[in-house]
């Protein structure tokens, strides 16, 4: 019996209680990627992308694990919602407009303890300013760096369009911004280099591209540690009691934390390891997360119909967005159909062992999105289920 024949064997023995569809965590594997995330960060505090997990009880149990501290979030309301459930450090990774949020923040002391809001334009304090609503609470506040890497005299620019701010005078001038308006705190600096962390560079099929996604990640990420300790020192001049410098994604761990100028490592996807993981030459994981569709149907010879399962991942579109079908081994799409919104036909000889009723187990593309597809996710140790916890969307929130 392969390794992922044996998983899916403890699987299916956990969940025959439950029908499908459903989704699991695998937690030896979910705790193994914990430990393999805190040995890449070698010392450096993990802080937790909640996007990646959206599960508050996975969220905590990983939180009281060594070697992470902290939440990293993707709307002000979820961060206002985590810090009202107790968590006590919640940064915001991305700017925010909204306005009533800002106001529930400029009321409450224990969330302005507990939440730093993203900032890369003077504009984004004045809104927060004008959304007070008369609240006094200072407002923590954390500036983000553009990684992108740039070539051939800037005319080539590879990196996600986020942060305007590239230059350490740009970051410090914003940073004197802030800490000349009253009302704010300059609290830390973020820089995300998901061109690194989050692009793998040993796509199956594809050696010429995978070795030019190599060089450029090498050559990316020698340029961003230079310029962003050249950051962190022109904002620490600025603000010398900067509390933190954040930095990485689950595929650049290592790296990033051999800079002395990164403080704490931002990951989360490496929890539940999703398809898009599977292409690093730098680690290793074990798919944590999964889901299962029942077999409904059976069209032929060589072919099972499954109840739904087109659960497509953001990003740009393509066949690498799409969820796989990975238990049992062997299965694919119909080229004509794909994975289907109420129905997926799977080819392969492994269909013929298939009977009504049973579960074909899939794994997203992403990881953090699969949650938006369940209210609950049962918990496997071994070949049991040994606890069932709500999603983000279980418990009523879908943020985004």
């Amino acid at each position: 019996m392969t390794p992922r024949a044996a998983d899916r064997a403890r699987y299916d023995r956990a969940t025959a209680h439950l029908d499908a569809p459903l989704a699991i965590v695998d937690l030896d594997a979910f705790d193994a990627n914990a430990d393999d995330l805190v040995r890449r960060a070698a010392g450096k505090p993990i802080r937790v992308a909640s996007k990646s997990v959206r599960s508050r009880a996975l969220l905590e149990r990983v939180l009281t694990r060594p070697g992470f501290a902290g939440i990293m979030s993707f709307t002000l309301a979820e961060s206002l919602w985590l810090a009202r459930s107790g968590f006590e450090d919640v940064l915001l990774a991305y700017p925010s407009a909204d306005r009533s949020g800002f106001a529930e923040l400029a009321h409450d002391p224990k969330l302005a303890a507990a939440v730093t809001v993203m900032v890369d334009d003077p504009a984004q304090l004045r809104l927060i300013e004008g959304a007070r609503d008369g609240g006094r609470e200072e407002i923590r506040v954390c500036l983000e760096l553009d990684t992108s890497w740039r070539t051939l005299g800037g005319r080539v620019r590879i990196g996600a369009l986020r942060s305007p701010l590239r230059t350490p005078s740009q970051l410090a001038d914003l940073a004197r911004v802030v800490t000349r308006r009253p009302g704010f705190r300059l609290a830390g600096l973020m820089a995300y280099e998901g061109h690194v962390a989050g692009v793998g560079d040993s796509l199956a099929g594809r050696p010429v591209r995978s070795r030019a996604i190599r060089l450029m990640q090498g050559a990316a990420r020698k340029e961003l540690a230079v310029r962003r300790a050249e950051v962190v020192r022109a904002v620490r001049s600025v603000a010398p009691d900067l509390e933190f410098v954040n930095g990485g994604g689950t595929g650049s761990v290592q790296h990033t934390a051999a800079e002395a100028a990164v403080t704490e490592i931002a990951a989360g996807s490496g929890l539940y390891v999703p398809r898009l993981f599977d292409n690093y030459t730098s680690f290793t994981g074990r798919p944590a997360a999964l889901f299962a569709q029942p077999v409904v149907r059976r069209p032929g010879v060589g072919v099972v119909t499954v109840l739904g399962g087109g659960y497509p991942a953001s990003g740009a579109a393509g066949a690498d967005r799409l969820p796989v079908p990975y238990l049992p081994e062997g299965l694919r799409y119909d080229a004509q159909e794909g994975p289907g919104e109420v129905q997926t036909p799977l080819l392969g000889s492994a269909a013929d062992d298939l009977l009504i009723g049973d579960k074909v187990w899939f794994r997203h593309a992403k990881a953090g999105e699969l949650c938006e597809r369940f209210e609950t996710l049962h918990l496997v140790s071994g070949d049991r289920v040994v606890e069932t916890v709500p999603t983000y969307r279980g418990e009523g929130y879908t943020f985004l």
